[in-house]
């Protein structure tokens, strides 16, 4: 009961990073692996600087830079699309061809046929970060928190800096009502995503819980 007067915002927090989650290369319009936006991507503010050609490693690195410092929410969304859209991309055609499969499973309610389909793709590549996060979120909607944790624990292994995976994270420490770890895991959030919309609501409504209102 005490995530209950929480549990509209942090919902909508969460859906917030999962909004561009299924983001594939510009040509193709993304889109929420859960259900599609209606709204299409915002444009990069033009005070952003050019993202350097190179590897993949290396335009992250970038991208998390400046997300850091963007300098309002319209900005930062924009950087956090370029990042899904990098993070969903597998080197591995196999991958990406049965991520494609896990997309048409969840748009037919199949949630058991997209884990099936999950479970394959990790096995094949352990070190693509989204299908473990996306199963991630799978078993969080089947309220097997425990699976979920797990996958979750992997994802922060392979990319420390995963904002979906640590939104996952602070929403199951708050289900279980572990109100100072999800704390933790929200300031850990902001600190790689400081303009993350409604994070900072819930860091000060926890903080508020956990450590007092200042006098």
């Amino acid at each position: 009961m005490r995530f209950r007067f929480l549990a509209p915002v942090i919902a909508a927090a969460f859906a917030a990073t999962l909004a561009f989650s299924w983001a594939v290369p510009a040509s193709a319009e993304p889109g929420s692996w859960l259900e599609r936006p209606a709204a299409t991507p915002q444009a990069p503010s033009q005070t952003l600087p050019k993202m350097a050609r190179g590897n993949r490693t290396q335009n992250l690195e970038f991208l998390f830079g400046a997300l850091k410092v963007a300098p309002d929410e319209t900005s930062a969304k924009a950087i956090e699309q370029r990042i899904w859209a990098l993070w969903a991309v597998s080197p591995s055609d196999t991958a990406n061809l049965l991520m494609t499969r896990v997309r048409t499973a969840i748009e037919a309610k199949d949630t058991d046929l997209a884990i099936k389909l999950l479970d394959g793709i990790v096995k094949i590549k352990p070190d693509y970060v989204e299908a473990w996060n996306r199963r991630a979120t799978l078993y969080f909607v089947k309220k097997d928190f425990g699976s979920s944790l797990a996958d979750i624990r992997e994802v922060l292994k392979r990319e420390p800096r995963h904002f979906g995976a640590l939104m996952g994270l602070g929403m199951i420490m708050s289900e279980v009502g572990d109100d100072k770890q999800a704390l933790e895991v929200y300031r850990r959030l902001l600190a790689v995503y400081p303009k993350m919309q409604r994070v900072p609501d819930l860091v000060k409504t926890l903080q508020e819980k956990v450590e007092g209102r200042d006098i």
